[in-house]
């Protein structure tokens, strides 16, 4: 076969992927032995990648999975969320975000397998873990035991999903592309909580599972002691070390964390690309043959879905598909490079057991051979600084240090984790603090506004009183965020009339947050972290001669979705505790309490695009801004554009907002970062953890909100915000892509792409090349910086070097006007401005509509 360009190559490679999903429509059988998952016969070496089909929308899921595909992926998972599937006992609900058919059956057109994680506990950062609140109030449960009201509800739910995926013939045997599903949920974590039921829940669980006859193998993930025949495999940010309890299962990789999950309060986590393809290339180095992104596209945590406490709306987790649906560079292309390359290693890995060679201190090699000359090779060095020049097969070679080289033929490296020659993007929507080039924005500034003010404290006849303090999650049963907590504090006759008593007050919650009003008037507010949610509010308070009230605005951020016992966990106003400035004290704990369940407003339907002309709205010159607990309502054009719009909330405190009626999710910029530890340019080198690389410290952890271009239309939209602590309205933006700034700069020594088709006997002759890519539906419009020679600086910041020769023109012939373009690095296509000397291509570009 002739050369191809790259493009044609991953097209190539697109097509002859889809032909054998094509073919496998009719059914396919399902199985595993010792090497890996078994596919009508063959065993498969499997990239996958998480996507959670409510983080999004329908019309974007196939846009996801075609970039997923694109990157090199065969699998998407994904979790089922039962509290939303099910939001009331016996009644259930499979639309819109959460039509689950749809989404299997949009992997399935795509050509691609899914593994179904059931569960049904999740994690997930999903409010309470998945599991609805109202099983929680089923008299005698325990989740997550050996319980039997628990597991009657479990079981049924579980064959609720598999009957309707068998229904809808989803399932791999019935010619559906589901090759994989999984029970329970990192239970190993947490199983010592629970004694012995612990143990005889996961046994049950296991059977339950196996009886339910999916056709296709289950998995526990976290699971050391998974039964047979279930597959227990691994979560982590590195997995070569695992190895399943029984030399009959494979070696699998459920969770490999891309980046990590945004709190509020908390700086943002990033994980470099360099690092996150070391950890994949040592798993299959060392013998694994399945292993998942988590995530790989993360997405939006509209509404209330946010787990907790304080998750963040953004669930973007670094991964290589951003929360706004683009490509993220250089991380998507390193890994679907990687993905390539261990490709080329399949009919190795899946046919032999690796052979390991030390090549010196913290170096090594793990070789897979078909017969005495034929072979495959990983070269590892897993040393966190010291780069290393080895000796393998006869050959010397470079290995950087924490780095693998993949040798698909044990003589050409055609890929290194720590070698990034993928092209990377400038501007990033999902994380950005500034506004590029690239970036339509639309300001607030003059838009006409009306507000409603909430009533603080007791506002509706649906009250109630008892004279102790109540536990939230119990009362509210999660139907809002708020609580209400109302009593009075008298001041006796030997306080003079008029004069006003100085008194200190104690307030105990064990989360989240609280507001604080004495006599009506906002004198505190307290709030925990996600690693703690309790906190403790001491104020000094003024009081009046006789009667004064006391009202707590109890807050919560997302019901806790991690850890043993974690639906028991409580939340809400525990003790109240007066004291005068002689040190007496007054136990309020024990006072007669009212309590009023959410917001007059939510009560009234604010949010509800049917009360946008209502009277209960006032609407004047003056906007109110930097009041507590005020609705805001205004209209609004959506900027031009197809692609999904952010909303920039940096001027607001804590709150949630709506847009024509669909939640955005909660916002809470007030909450500022730590002002220390942040690296901008983290070392990738040595083991990752979630507080490494952090980006933004002393700001908020999220100020822009995800809007899908679906939830707007031509004309007005109406926006609508409740917000709890104080914002300035006027100052919200609206902001959407109008294009991409992007760059490359590769090597004459760096690796060519690992074309996945080509024949070993043509890598030693490749010659290393530029690959620049637009989003679907923009192209190369303008290059900004080309230079070959010793160009330096970095994307961005590019400039010629000492040797250079402008190849504007040739870019300009291979780009313009064109989604995507590839351009040799070599002297025989570009000139040698410097005969003998090492040399390297720098292109910037824009792309747009």
């Amino acid at each position: 076969m002739g050369r191809l360009s790259s493009w044609a190559v991953v097209f190539f490679v697109i097509l002859v992927f889809e032909g054998y999903f094509c073919e496998r429509g009719l059914s396919a059988t399902v199985t595993y032995d010792g090497k890996a998952l078994v596919i009508d016969g063959k065993r498969r070496v499997l990239q996958s990648g998480s996507i959670h089909y409510p983080r999004s929308t329908p019309e974007v899921w196939p846009e996801l999975i075609r970039k997923s595909k694109e990157g090199g992926l065969d699998v998407i998972e994904t979790y089922v969320f039962w509290n939303y599937h099910e939001p009331v006992r016996g009644e259930y609900y499979f639309e819109g975000r959460f039509d689950l058919v749809r989404f299997v059956k949009t992997v399935q057109q795509a050509g691609l397998f899914v593994h179904l994680r059931i569960g049904p506990y999740a994690c997930a950062e999903w409010n309470y873990g998945g599991f609805p609140l109202w099983l929680h109030f089923i008299p005698g449960i325990q989740f997550r035991t050996t319980n039997a009201p628990f597991k009657e509800e479990m079981k049924r739910f579980l064959a609720k999903i598999v009957d309707l995926m068998k229904e809808e013939n989803l399932f791999a045997s019935q010619g559906g592309p589901i090759i994989l599903a999984q029970v329970e949920n990192e239970y190993g974590n947490v199983e010592g909580a629970y004694g012995i039921g612990g143990a005889l829940y996961v046994k049950w669980a296991a059977e339950t599972a196996v009886s339910l006859n999916t056709t296709v193998p289950w998995v526990m993930c976290q699971q050391q002691e998974a039964p047979d025949p279930v597959i227990n495999t691994c979560n982590g940010f590195y997995c070569d070390g695992f190895k399943p309890n029984s030399p009959s299962k494979p070696t699998m990789w459920t969770e490999n964390y891309s980046g990590w999950f945004l709190s509020y309060g908390y700086a943002i986590p990033y994980r470099p690309v360099e690092d996150l393809a070391f950890a994949v290339a040592r798993f299959f180095e060392r013998g694994g043959t399945f292993q998942n992104y988590y995530m790989y596209f993360g997405g939006t945590n509209f509404g209330r879905t946010a787990g907790g406490p304080l998750i963040a709306t953004s669930y973007d987790y670094d991964a290589p598909i951003d929360e706004y649906g683009f490509i993220r560079q250089p991380k998507w292309g390193h890994l679907r490079d990687l993905h390539l390359a261990i490709k080329q290693c399949e009919e190795y890995l899946v046919n032999a057991d690796p052979v390991q060679q030390s090549l010196g201190r913290n170096l090594e090699a793990h070789v897979y051979y078909k017969t005495s000359n034929d072979c495959a090779a990983f070269l590892a060095n897993y040393d966190s600084s010291s780069d290393a020049n080895v000796t393998f097969n006869g050959n010397s070679y470079f290995l950087p240090a924490w780095s693998v080289s993949i040798l698909p033929d044990c003589r050409n490296v055609i890929f290194n984790t720590a070698k990034v020659v993928s092209q990377r993007n400038l501007g990033d929507l999902a994380l950005s603090h500034s506004i590029s080039v690239s970036v339509r924005e639309l300001s607030l500034a003059s838009a006409t506004w009306s507000w409603y003010k909430e009533k603080v404290g007791i506002w509706g006849n649906n009250s109630f009183t008892t004279s102790k303090l109540l536990e939230q999650i119990n009362t509210t049963k999660d139907t809002s965020d708020f609580l209400w907590y109302t009593t009075s504090i008298n001041v006796d006759d030997n306080a003079k009339q008029g004069q006003e008593k100085e008194a200190l007050l104690l307030v105990q919650s064990l989360g989240h947050a609280a507001l604080v009003f004495v006599n009506k008037k906002l004198v505190g507010f307290g709030y925990g972290n996600h690693d703690d949610p309790s906190f403790v509010l001491g104020e000094k308070i003024s009081l009046n001669h006789g009667n004064n009230t006391l009202d707590i605005m109890s807050m919560m951020i997302g019901l806790q979705n991690y850890g043993p016992w974690f639906d028991i966990q409580g939340a809400g106003i525990y003790s109240v505790i007066l004291g005068d400035l002689k040190k007496a004290k007054e136990d309020l704990s024990s006072a007669e309490w009212t309590y009023q369940v959410g917001l007059e407003g939510e009560y009234l339907g604010l949010d509800n695009p049917n009360l946008a002309n209502s009277s209960l709205w006032t609407q004047g010159s003056a906007t109110p801004i930097n009041h507590s607990l005020i609705w805001y309502k205004t209209t609004f054009f959506v900027p031009e554009g197809k692609g999904p719009l952010s909303m920039n909330l940096a001027s607001m405190g804590k709150g949630q907002a709506w847009v024509n009626g669909q939640s955005i999710g909660r916002y809470w910029p007030a909450y500022l970062s730590p002002s220390t530890g942040c690296s901008e340019k983290c070392d990738y080198r040595g083991t990752y953890d979630s507080f490494k690389c952090l980006k933004h410290c002393g700001e908020p952890a999220q100020t822009l909100y995800h809007i899908p271009r679906t939830w707007v239309h031509p004309g007005e939209n109406l926006l609508v915000l409740h917000e709890e602590l104080g914002g300035d309205p006027s100052k919200i933006s609206f902001l959407t892509r109008s294009g991409q700034e992007i760059c490359s700069h590769v090597s004459e020594a760096d690796p060519p792409p690992a074309d996945a088709w080509k024949p070993m006997s043509e890598f030693v002759s490749q010659t290393a090349e530029i690959r620049l890519s637009c989003e679907q539906g923009w192209r190369i419009t303008s290059i900004t910086f080309a230079s070959f020679g010793t160009p330096t600086g970095d994307c961005g910041t590019f400039s010629p070097g000492r040797c250079h020769t402008s190849v504007l023109s040739i870019v300009q012939q291979a780009c313009i006007d064109k989604q995507g373009c590839s351009i040799p690095v070599s002297t025989s296509q570009l000139g040698d401005p410097c005969p003998g000397e090492l040399k390297s291509l720098a292109i910037e570009a824009l792309c747009s509509g």
